[in-house]
């Protein structure tokens, strides 16, 4: 069965920046699983796995306009220490921030005595990526899957 719009895909991945060492990787864990056609994944990844089947494996590289976007400048945010808890904080560190409109990766820039100056650019956004990936099984979703637009059960969300 090929990949397309409105078929499960549970697939391993390894990610690097372009030229770099994997910076994470599925293969320690259950593979990920989509709803493939609903952008539950980047967009440069996306096309790369259309029409696979499973069983393949294949080298992905996707640029940066077609993964998590280019860096923008003026993307810094000053936030009160508290909502870090007791996280100990350094500059260049990666944290996720619980906002408003849910959770989200930023990067430590600096830390005052009650408020810490945060960039909110996707920790990838400006890189070129490469992926390396393993298509595990392609399926059809089921009616439930598609109206909800993600995965229920093994490896998705679970209600």
């Amino acid at each position: 069965m090929k990949i397309e719009k409105d078929r499960v895909v549970r697939f391993h991945y390894s990610v690097a920046e372009a030229g770099q060492e994997p910076v994470e990787t599925s293969r320690d864990r259950q593979p990920l699983a989509i709803l493939f056609g609903h952008g539950n994944i980047i967009p440069g990844l996306e096309k790369a796995m259309d029409g696979r089947e499973a069983g393949e494996t294949f080298k992905a590289d996707v640029t940066a306009a077609d993964a998590y976007g280019e860096r923008r400048d003026g993307m810094t945010q000053r936030v009160p220490k508290k909502h870090f808890g007791d996280q100990k904080l350094a500059p260049g560190m990666q944290v996720v921030l619980n906002t408003s409109f849910g959770p989200r990766a930023v990067t430590i820039e600096k830390i005052g005595m009650s408020v810490v100056d945060v960039d909110l650019n996707h920790p990838m956004a400006g890189k070129d990526l490469q992926f390396d990936i393993e298509i595990v099984e392609v399926r059809e979703a089921s009616t439930e899957e598609v109206e909800h637009g993600h995965v229920h059960g093994d490896g998705g969300h679970q209600h």
